[in-house]
């Protein structure tokens, strides 16, 4: 059964960072384009960041470009988020995604992770 697993959330301060870890385990994620969500509450998930399957592509939403950054390392089946110069309005549960796939048509999330940034 596919997992993705999420970790490294917390309470940070504005202005602080935070690194986010994604383990998926019960396939090889390498062929799949794997992202970042968000959802705050009261409002719906919105997309954070995506990085391609070899790593040589990535996305990122306006709001946090040039403060997070996504990576992979294939051989450990992990991506991070890291996050710094954060601001209160990025509080919020970050889930992981994984997309595509040799099918094309995979859709597995993780179950979340808080952050929360306090002014």
């Amino acid at each position: 059964q596919a997992q993705l697993v999420e970790s490294g959330g917390g309470v940070v301060q504005a202005g602080g960072s935070l690194r986010l870890s994604c383990a998926a385990s019960g396939r090889s994620f390498s062929s799949y384009v794997m992202a970042w969500f968000r959802q705050a509450p009261g409002k719906e998930r919105e997309f954070v960041a995506s990085i391609s399957w070899t790593g040589g592509s990535t996305d990122y939403a306006d709001s946090v470009k040039g403060r997070f950054t996504i990576s992979r390392d294939n051989a450990k089946n992990t991506v991070h988020l890291q996050m710094s110069s954060l601001k209160p309005e990025d509080t919020a549960v970050y889930y992981c995604h994984a997309g595509g796939g040799p099918s094309g048509t995979a859709n597995y999330w993780g179950q979340g992770t808080q952050v929360t940034v306090s002014s």
